[in-house]
């Protein structure tokens, strides 16, 4: 009986069989077969691959944000140092140009007080070694007067004063034309513009030297006047005749070595 069972549950499943079979004719398809050892294989590579990829990745993005931090760090001590040695810089600048100030004001109180103390020299040795006049000339403000010797033309006299890089005498204020009268000056021509016609004598003032100069290629000198200084007063004559040679010229600077050689030596 138990044979008979057997057979029979062979045999209906070999029927089972051929009927899945004539099906999958009759629909004209193949029926898939299982995968086989070397695909899967191959998807466990690809997954292996993917996953190293990633891995390469997060390495890679990790040291570019570590790179970057450090960058960042290091720019920003750049910029840190940058405006350290700016502020430096401007406060060095700043204190350097405090420091030329004062070495500039201390050296101008320094040379004002030089020349005060030059000046009292002057007045007890007139030749002393301070003066900041040609020897032989007088000191007086800041300009030099020197009396040259023998007698010229208007011209010549100019042109002499000229060569020492003076000119005739010209009274520009009020103090200097004080210090001309008392000096009693005659007969010395004075540095004013020939003139055409002939002028009365007239006192001296510093307002008719306020338009000196002329065109010597314009007149003609032997038919021009030119002024003369007589005590206070300023006579007119022929530019072609000779008179005394006064000079003007800008004082030099005092020298404070020769000043304070010549001051009294503290005993130690």
């Amino acid at each position: 009986m138990s044979e008979e069972t057997v057979y029979a549950n062979l045999k209906f499943q070999d029927s089972d069989k051929k009927e899945n079979t004539q099906k999958s004719k009759r629909c004209g398809r193949k029926v898939p077969s299982s995968p086989s050892h070397s695909q899967h294989n191959a998807v466990l590579i690809l997954t292996l691959l993917c996953f190293l990829l990633l891995i390469g990745l997060g390495v890679l993005g990790g040291l570019f944000y570590t790179t970057l931090k450090t960058e960042m760090i290091k720019s920003n001590q750049l910029q840190n140092i940058k405006e350290e040695l700016q502020k430096n810089v401007s406060l060095q600048l700043m204190h350097n140009f405090n420091s030329s100030k004062k070495i500039r004001n201390l050296s101008a109180m320094l040379q004002k007080t030089a020349i005060q103390l030059c000046r009292e020299l002057y007045t007890k040795e007139p030749e002393h070694k301070c003066k900041p006049c040609p020897k032989g000339s007088k000191w007086f403000k800041d300009s030099c007067y020197s009396k040259l010797d023998g007698f010229g033309t208007w011209q010549k006299s100019e042109m002499l004063c000229s060569a020492r890089n003076a000119s005739l005498l010209k009274i520009k204020n009020r103090n200097e034309l004080e210090f001309v009268k008392s000096e009693g000056l005659n007969g010395y021509w004075l540095g004013l513009s020939p003139r055409k016609n002939y002028i009365r004598s007239e006192i001296l003032n510093e307002n008719m030297f306020l338009s000196v100069g002329f065109e010597r290629s314009t007149f003609d000198l032997r038919k021009m006047y030119c002024g003369y200084i007589e005590g206070i007063y300023v006579h007119y004559t022929y530019c072609t005749l000779e008179k005394s040679i006064i000079c003007e010229e800008t004082a030099g600077n005092v020298q404070v070595e020769s000043v304070l050689n010549d001051l009294p030596q503290e005993s130690g």
